[in-house]
C-alpha cells in the first residue's frame, strides 16, 4: 500500500534517504510507467524506498487557471493507478507562488536536499523546474555532485516513433480516438468517481443514470459514448454515458457524467466507481424537448448495445 505524505515534516520522512522522481504523472500513461519501473529497479538497487513528487494544483493549473489543459486524472484517479505500481511513498505538494517563485538551487537545497533526504533522482528527459523553468538534468548533476546525490534521466517512451505523452493523449481524445489513447495509456480511457443523487429525469425518462460530479475544470471528453463500468460486486457492466452540460435539461456549466446500465436496476447511490469509455456515439446536443431526447436516448442505447453486440 502507497503512503501518502501531504507537504513536508520535520524530521524529514527518509531519514535514510530516498529514490525520488517528480513530475505530473498525469494519466500514469506508458510513459509515465516506464520512468517508474526504473525508479522502482534504483531503490531496490540501493536498498532505499522510492517516492513520486507530485505538486497540487498542477503547476499548468496555477499559472494558466481555467485555460490550462484539461486533466486526464484527478489526483484520488492518479493516486489508486499508482497504488498499483511499484512505489512505496507519494508526497503531493502545494503549488503556490512561493514555491512558483523558488530558484532551482534552492529547489534543489531545500526540498530535495533538506526535506526530502533525495540520495538518487530519476528524471524524464524534458524536466524542467524552479523560477523560469531554468532548472534542468545538467544543473541537477553538478548539484548532485555537491550534496551527494546521483541523477538520472529516463529516455522517451516511443510507440511507433511517437513520444507517448499526457499531451498526445489528450489530443487524441479530443480528436474522439479512444483506440489511439488506450494504445498510449495501456489501458482503456477511464473516469472514477462517487455515484451521487441526481435530479431524476433519466428515471422519468425510462433511462435511469448513475452521475457522477466530475469535480474538474474541464475534460478531455465530451458527447455521448458507449461504456462499462466497474466497481460494484466486481462485475463489469455494459451501459451507454453522456459526458457533459445536459444543454437539454439546465445547460450549466458544470460538467457531469451521467451513465445508463443495460439490465441493472441496484442502488449504487455512494459507490466509487470506474467508467471505461470504449466507443464514441455522437456529440452531446440540445433538444427542443423532453420527448426527442427520449427518442434520441433509445438509438443510443440500441447502437451501444450493437457496439457490444448484445
Amino acid at each position: 500500500m502507497i503512503r501518502l505524505i501531504r507537504g513536508f515534516s520535520h524530521p524529514p520522512p527518509f531519514l535514510n534517504g530516498c529514490v525520488l522522481t517528480i513530475g505530473n504523472f498525469d494519466g500514469v500513461h506508458l510513459g509515465h510507467r516506464a520512468v517508474i519501473e526504473m525508479l522502482a529497479a534504483r531503490g531496490r538497487e540501493l536498498n532505499l524506498p522510492t517516492v513520486i513528487m507530485l505538486f497540487e494544483p498542477q503547476p499548468l493549473e496555477y499559472f494558466l487557471a481555467d485555460n490550462a489543459p484539461s486533466r486526464l486524472m484527478r489526483l484520488r484517479e492518479k493516486i489508486l493507478a499508482l497504488n498499483k505500481l511499484s512505489v512505496d511513498n507519494v508526497v503531493i505538494v502545494r503549488f503556490n507562488r512561493a514555491l512558483a517563485n523558488l530558484e532551482p538551487e534552492q529547489f534543489i537545497e531545500k526540498i530535495l536536499v533538506e526535506k526530502l533526504n533525495v540520495k538518487h533522482l530519476v528524471i524524464g528527459d524534458d524536466f524542467h523546474f524552479g523560477k523560469m523553468r531554468r532548472g534542468n538534468f545538467n544543473l541537477l548533476k553538478e548539484q548532485g555532485e555537491l550534496f551527494r546525490f546521483s541523477v538520472e534521466k529516463s529516455t522517451s517512451y516511443l510507440l511507433s516513433d511517437l513520444r507517448v505523452s499526457s499531451t498526445l493523449i489528450r489530443d487524441a481524445l479530443n480528436a474522439d480516438d479512444l483506440i489511439e489513447a488506450q494504445r498510449l495509456l495501456g489501458y482503456d480511457y477511464s473516469i472514477c468517481g462517487r455515484v451521487a443523487q441526481g435530479d431524476k429525469i433519466g428515471r422519468t425518462l425510462g433511462f435511469p443514470t448513475a452521475n457522477i460530479k466530475m469535480l474538474r475544470r474541464n475534460t478531455p471528453i465530451r458527447g455521448v459514448f458507449a461504456v462499462t463500468m466497474t466497481g460494484i460486486d466486481n462485475r463489469e457492466f455494459q451501459g451507454v454515458a453522456n459526458v457533459g452540460t445536459r444543454p437539454t435539461i439546465d445547460g450549466n456549466r458544470k460538467v457531469i457524467l451521467e451513465t445508463h446500465l443495460f439490465n441493472f436496476d441496484q442502488n449504487i447511490y455512494g459507490h466509487y466507481v470506474s467508467v471505461q469509455f470504449k466507443h464514441k456515439l455522437r456529440q452531446e446536443m440540445r433538444f427542443n424537448s423532453l420527448d426527442q431526447l427520449q427518442t434520441q436516448i433509445r438509438h443510443d442505447v440500441a447502437a451501444a448495445k450493437e457496439f457490444f453486440n448484445v
